[in-house]
């Protein structure tokens, strides 16, 4: 049940950065705190299969500090991609 932590943790995470990181026109509201949570609990999952346990404090940072790390980039990633493919795009359809 502990794994609802890390997921709602990343999803929270990922909300905020919705609103706090330029290009939010350009993603859908839900992208953000998706891959946050994604990230929140397969971090999770993998630390647990590893062995760690609940009483092991590793299990609880890294699965925070995942999500803090990798949201921002891959928010940051996409919004390059598609700003770039908007581009081809426009020129591609002869928009201004």
């Amino acid at each position: 049940m502990q794994i609802l932590l890390a997921l709602i943790f990343g999803a929270a995470y990922g909300a905020v950065l919705h609103y706090t990181m330029p290009g939010r026109a350009s993603r859908g509201v839900a992208l953000a705190p998706i891959v946050g949570a994604v990230l929140g609990g397969l971090t999770w999952l993998v630390m647990t299969w590893l062995g760690f346990t609940l009483e092991s404090p590793w299990l609880w940072l890294v699965s925070v500090i995942v999500p803090v790390v990798v949201v921002p980039v891959a928010l940051t990633v996409l919004r390059r991609v598609r700003d770039a493919h908007d581009a081809r795009e426009r020129v591609r359809l002869r928009i201004a």
